[in-house]
């Protein structure tokens, strides 16, 4: 059902933890009740140079996570804002149907995070 490289990204996370100064944030799901994923931004110049995330749920919302925290770090913020839930998929060579969704909780947490980042700059 999965692949081993996923398989890997959920026993193995990359890029787990907190960010007390992250540049940007962005939070999807409930920690409650279901999949929570809280992504964790550094921005140096216009490139992400850190992308660290906490997540609680299935494997493969961790997993896609995880390998999303690879694909966006290094990235210029259009870049990474462009990483598309079939971008997570191809990384972890597939992903069964049922879980395509859990591809998308990742992207939509770190579009946040750049969104959020970028109002701040707005602001300042």
């Amino acid at each position: 059902m999965y692949t081993e490289k996923l398989i890997d990204h959920f026993n193995n996370p990359r890029n787990v933890g907190c960010l007390n100064d992250a540049d940007g944030t962005g939070t999807i799901g409930d920690p409650d009740c279901g999949d929570f994923i809280r992504i964790y931004i550094r921005v140096k110049g216009d490139r992400l140079s850190e992308v660290v995330f906490e997540a609680c749920g299935c494997p493969a919302s961790i997993a896609t996570t995880s390998v999303l925290t690879e694909l966006a770090e290094g990235k210029t913020l259009d870049q990474a804002f462009a990483i598309s839930e079939m971008d997570i998929v191809r990384a972890l060579n597939g992903l069964p149907d049922p879980k395509i969704h859990c591809s998308n909780l990742g992207a939509a947490a770190l579009r946040q995070a750049i969104l959020y980042y970028r109002k701040k700059l707005k602001e300042k």
